[in-house]
């Protein structure tokens, strides 16, 4: 099975754990943004990325959304419904998914949401 992850930044870490983990169910990480962080970008690198981000999700069988997102996880999220992606959307806190802190496209039936610490989230993906 192929994967893409979306989230913010801060999520970095979290990000790779994720892939070290689905990869450890012979998964294939179809493009991790996560290991090409850098500092000083260039309107350039974003350029680059958000290509290698698109045919990420293109490539992939399942796109997973960490929370809380950045900016452009909500696209990623987007291409990702526009695509029929199976969908994962992944928050340790239950909050995330409160009225107050939802949006409107989280609530798609057709995905999956799942909150727990990593090792229940890997479990529900890869069943």
């Amino acid at each position: 099975m192929k994967f893409y992850i979306g989230s913010g930044f801060k999520n970095a870490e979290l990000v790779n754990e994720f892939s070290k983990k689905l990869q450890n169910y012979g998964w294939q990480h179809t493009y991790n943004w996560a290991e090409n962080i850098k500092e000083n970008e260039t309107i350039e690198d974003l350029i680059e990325y958000s290509k290698l981000e698109q045919k990420g999700i293109e490539e992939a069988d399942a796109v997973i959304i960490i929370l809380p997102a950045g900016r452009g996880t909500h696209i990623e999220l987007g291409m990702a419904i526009a695509l029929n992606k199976k969908i994962y959307l992944y928050s340790s806190q239950k909050e995330e998914f409160d009225i107050e802190n939802t949006v409107n496209f989280y609530q798609i039936p057709s995905i999956q949401r799942i909150v727990g610490d990593i090792d229940y989230a890997i479990k529900e993906i890869t069943k």
